[in-house]
């Protein structure tokens, strides 16, 4: 039945998905947490205007992607296409302001209604982290580094590349949107339906378009560069040093940017080519007016998001697990013995598998089946004598060993 199948674009995560998607938001986690970053969970929906106001009424995830509902209540909600909108509503919904300066780290399921691909689902997961109430360039460096590290202990560091610009302050921006103005207003005609639309609301936002003949416009589109004022390149350089000084290499891309008009100075993007087409696997940018659009006190912020599905295709090594051991119980007394022994061996740190029932081909095939590393026979003769039989199923090597000793000689399959 097509009912009993997954929705479109989204996924079971099991197995060495599994392990991967675990290892990414764990690895991330921990890191976070050893930057100073504490976590936070925001709802996984929100009313619809705290996603609508901040990520522009004009986006395409605004207008093409949200998963929005009216819910029993009558009220309009969204399930959250990314957690920085969620995180700067709790800040003013909790009162946080006199907490500043606060570093978080979010980690779970987003939805977007898209075209699913590679990597990109309808409901995938991202990992976050957020800096609020720093307007000083030490933010975006510091959280600049954290993904840095984060991609190294990943092992994705060397088949990604950091693409760093920055957007100015207002001041220059406002400078350089009239300068696009002008310049797209000679071309109107060529433009796409939806970039002409954009060149009403925010001509800074045809810098994202995908259209062929867009792009092609863009080629010969004005920079933001030359629009800077002092105080925005003297900030921008102190990104720059503070990355050298810490090693972080990246490269300048004066066509990166964020058009809605909070996102000021610093933007960027690790992106690799491993993952075909969509090569952003961490992404972020200074967010000083948001909050403020949210209706909340002037605060600066600046963060970025990660996808975890991306991140795990593209991580080169997971940490070992576990070696898992198989209890293998034949008869009623040994089954009744072999659920203290499993309870034992566990407290010590060991993984045991209780089979539940069956003969001994069919908890071997289950042991099998499950990647056990070792089995411990357990039978009423063995019982009487105080001993088990262990074997080790990689060679097929097996010994009996008395019950006392048993889990001194699990050792190799920690």
């Amino acid at each position: 039945m097509a009912s009993l199948q997954p929705v479109r674009g989204t996924h079971d995560i099991h197995g060495e998905t599994m392990r991967r998607h675990r290892h990414v938001e764990e690895t991330a986690r921990n890191l976070a947490a050893r930057y100073g970053y504490g976590e936070i969970a925001p709802p996984i929906f929100e009313f619809t205007p705290v996603f609508a106001r901040t990520l522009g009424e004009g986006s395409d995830i605004v207008r093409k992607e949200m998963y929005t509902f009216t819910d029993r209540g009558g009220e309009e909600v969204t399930l959250r296409p990314e957690f920085t909108a969620g995180i700067a509503r709790a800040f003013i919904s909790e009162g946080w302001r006199q907490n500043l300066p606060l570093k978080f780290f979010a980690a779970g399921p987003v939805f977007r209604y898209e075209r699913p691909q590679r990597g990109r689902l309808r409901q995938f997961h991202q990992i976050d982290a957020e800096i609020l109430g720093v307007a000083g360039p030490e933010a975006d460096i510091e959280i600049i580094a954290l993904g840095a590290e984060i991609l190294e202990r990943l092992g994705a560091l060397d088949r990604c590349r950091l693409l760093l610009n920055t957007l100015g302050d207002p001041a220059s921006r406002q400078a350089y949107r009239h300068a696009l103005l002008d310049y797209f207003s000679r071309y109107e005609a060529k433009l796409s339906p939806d970039s002409r639309d954009r060149l009403v609301r925010n001509p800074l936002r045809i810098l994202d378009s995908k259209d062929p003949g867009d792009r092609a416009l863009l080629a010969e589109a004005p920079l933001l560069h030359k629009y800077l004022n002092p105080a925005s390149l003297d900030f921008f350089a102190a990104v720059c040093r503070g990355l050298d000084r810490l090693g972080v290499a990246y490269q300048v891309n004066q066509r990166l940017v964020r058009g809605l008009d909070y996102y000021t100075h610093t933007a960027f993007e690790f992106v690799t080519e491993a993952l075909g087409s969509q090569g952003a696997v961490i992404a972020g940018g200074r967010y000083d007016g948001l909050i403020e659009t949210l209706g909340g006190p002037s605060t600066p912020g600046i963060g970025w998001a990660g996808g975890i599905e991306r991140l795990g295709m593209l991580t080169s090594t997971l940490p070992a697990t576990p070696g898992l051991i198989a209890l293998v119980a034949l008869g009623q007394a040994a089954e009744e013995r072999a659920w203290l022994l499993a309870r034992e061996l566990r407290a010590l740190g060991h993984v045991v598998d209780l089979g539940f029932g069956g003969g001994l081909g069919r908890q071997m095939k289950r042991a099998d089946r499950i990647g056990a590393r070792a089995a411990i026979l357990l039978g009423d003769d063995e019982l009487s004598r105080g001993e088990a039989t262990l074997r080790d199923l990689g060679s097929g090597e097996q010994r009996r060993v008395a019950l006392p000793a048993l889990a001194g000689s699990l050792g190799a399959y920690r």
